[in-house]
């Protein structure tokens, strides 16, 4: 092997062990890494559907092309991580005295098949054609094992998101949820639902954490959204501690926590600021007069209200702070269904915003500095 042919080699092996390892790393690590064939072919396609569904003349058609950018992603993915073997193991096979490439290339692609239907007699050129066959039948396995995983922790996401239908209406809202738990004389004694949603939001961060394709992936219905329904539930907790007029329940304070960890640290994945240590009285993207209508509607059904309006706002607020930020940057980067205060808010992040974390240029620090300058002057 001449100085060529061993650098062609060195590039090929390291092409074929990139390619693993950004496999690796999408479906065996369990915890958010970044691996840049899985961030390219993300990109790519997320530039592609994002085109594509600006042609849609409705929400609805809209949201069909997008409920299929992470399915097809990841149906892509496995395509590219065998291009990458193939051509890697392609060049080493040259590097081996494989001649011309056109006869590497196609040893690669048979070995990566396992096809047989090229075979050679160098003893060290077929134990890596074996190897490049081992790794296929890998890639399969990898990938038999990945969809169900992904589809069973989607299900269960889902599961939840449906049941919130029946307590807050689609799309749902506080209001919704604290009049009918009114109506049935349930204010009193919710805590049961929001020790559901704490485990809810445990499973969500830990699931969409290992697998983020999860994050794209949308309900089967274009009204539902695992971003609406997270924001919808920690504003009804927000809302019970701060100015329905019941006994403070012990279980809302650490379901709000629960939410706004869990939002943390998927936003994290994607590059979303956020103050980490906020204040009370640090901007939100609720605007008074918003929450002063809210507080209106909900004494007009009778739903038991503090009575100083003021404080149960800056309470408010106080809660949302926490959870603000990250639930307009994944509502909007989800290009998520109408929402109450999640996906009707403005955001400096772009619908189906990079994959992984973004070089954020100073266009959207700045957009953020007006955003709450803008929302400050509100309050």
């Amino acid at each position: 092997m001449n100085a060529v042919e061993a650098i062609v080699f060195t590039l090929g092996a390291l092409i074929s062990l990139g390619t693993l390892l950004s496999a690796i790393q999408t479906v065996v690590v369990p915890r958010a890494e970044r691996s840049f064939w899985t961030r390219l072919v993300y990109v790519a396609m997320g530039f592609l559907f994002l085109v594509v569904s600006q042609r849609a003349k409705s929400y609805e058609a809209r949201d069909a092309l997008l409920a299929r950018y992470a399915p097809t992603t990841l149906m892509i993915l496995p395509l590219v991580w065998a291009a990458g073997v193939t051509y890697g193991f392609s060049l080493m096979f040259w590097g081996l005295d494989v001649r011309p490439y056109r006869e590497a290339l196609v040893l690669s692609g048979w070995s990566l098949t396992t096809l047989g239907y090229r075979i050679t007699t160098d003893m060290f050129t077929l134990m890596l054609a074996t190897a490049e066959a081992l790794i296929g039948l890998g890639i399969v396995a990898l990938l038999i094992s990945f969809l169900p995983t992904m589809y069973s922790a989607f299900s269960s996401r889902e599961t939840a998101v449906a049941r919130l239908e029946i307590r807050a209406g689609t799309p749902p809202t506080p209001e919704a949820m604290l009049a009918l738990a009114h109506e049935t004389r349930a204010l009193e004694s919710m805590d049961e639902t929001w020790i559901e949603w704490e485990h809810w939001f445990i499973h969500l961060e830990e699931t969409h954490q290992t697998y983020p394709a999860l994050v794209y992936f949308r309900s089967i219905r274009p009204d539902r959204s695992w971003v609406t329904a997270a924001g919808a539930i920690l504003d009804t907790a927000a809302i019970m501690l701060s100015a329905v007029a019941v006994p403070q329940s012990s279980a809302a304070p650490f379901m709000i926590r629960s939410g706004y960890l869990a939002l943390r640290n998927i936003g994290d994945f994607f590059g979303i600021d956020y103050n980490p240590d906020p204040t009370p009285t640090s901007p939100i993207s609720v605007r008074r007069h918003e929450f002063y209508q809210t507080y209106s509607n909900l004494q007009a059904l009778g739903v038991p209200l503090v009575e100083d309006r003021e404080q149960a706002w800056q309470d408010f607020a106080g809660w949302r702070v926490n959870y603000d930020e990250c639930l307009v940057g994944l509502a909007s980067i989800t290009s998520a269904p109408p929402g109450k205060w999640s996906s009707d808010r403005p955001s400096p992040y772009r619908r189906l915003a990079l994959f992984y974390k973004p070089l954020r240029p100073a266009i959207p620090s700045v957009l953020r500095q007006i955003r709450r300058k803008g929302t400050t002057a509100e309050r």
